[in-house]
């Protein structure tokens, strides 16, 4: 992975306490988005870069025009919005650039862990407050176009869909339940699969046009 900040004293830091991670190994430290897109061609195809860890607000080239930039030209590389800010504005434009993940530098290093992990198994994690943002962005401006759901999910999928939109994560997900966080995203993945979400924030916006949220 890559870790993307404009600040030294952020950017080495983080690369080096996320590198003690087993799974986890920092092939470069990218103070912009034009280092990110570079070191991301550089890699070997036998071993290419499976996410990024990006800031938003960088010179050069910014983290979501260089996010937009890697799902046209890297499609197989995960991008992880790590940044101070959670406006409106910062967050649609992320997502809608392709961002796979979304987090407030609030987040703790075991929750950066998680969303690497998440976004490296092809999955979206949003932070509860980026959450809660998006959920009321779309409540106020739904989207015209929102496809329906398929009639062939279960109960249990609708409830796991409901809290989606609700703005939980799959841990509180999983305690409302009361069933495993495993089998949580076991219910996402078969949610992803039938109703095909490009991503979580997709799933809010069809679960509040469906009326579940």
């Amino acid at each position: 992975m890559i870790v993307a900040d404009d600040q030294a004293a952020v950017r080495e830091p983080l690369a080096a306490v996320l590198g003690m991670a087993e799974d986890i190994d920092v092939v470069a430290a990218a103070a912009n988005g034009a280092e990110v897109l570079a070191a991301v061609a550089a890699a070997p195809p036998a071993a290419p870069v499976d996410v990024v860890l990006m800031d938003l607000r960088m010179p050069v080239m910014d983290g979501t025009e260089a996010t937009r930039r890697l799902s046209e030209e890297h499609p197989r590389t995960a991008v992880v919005v790590l940044t101070t800010f959670a406006d409106d504005d910062s967050i649609l434009a992320a997502l809608n650039a392709g961002a796979r993940g979304y987090l407030t530098k609030n987040a703790g290093r075991q929750d950066i862990v998680r969303a690497i992990r998440a976004a490296a198994a092809g999955q979206s994690v949003l932070d509860l407050e980026v959450q809660n943002r998006l959920l009321a962005t779309v409540r106020t401006r739904p989207s015209a176009d929102a496809q329906p759901l398929p009639g062939d999910l279960t109960r249990r999928e609708r409830e796991v869909l409901t809290l989606i939109g609700q703005g939980l994560p799959n841990r509180a997900i999983a305690e409302k339940l009361f069933i495993s966080e495993a089998t949580v995203k076991t219910h996402i993945n078969n949610l992803f699969a039938k109703a095909g979400f490009q991503d979580r924030a997709d799933a809010v916006r069809r679960a509040i046009a469906a009326g579940l949220a």
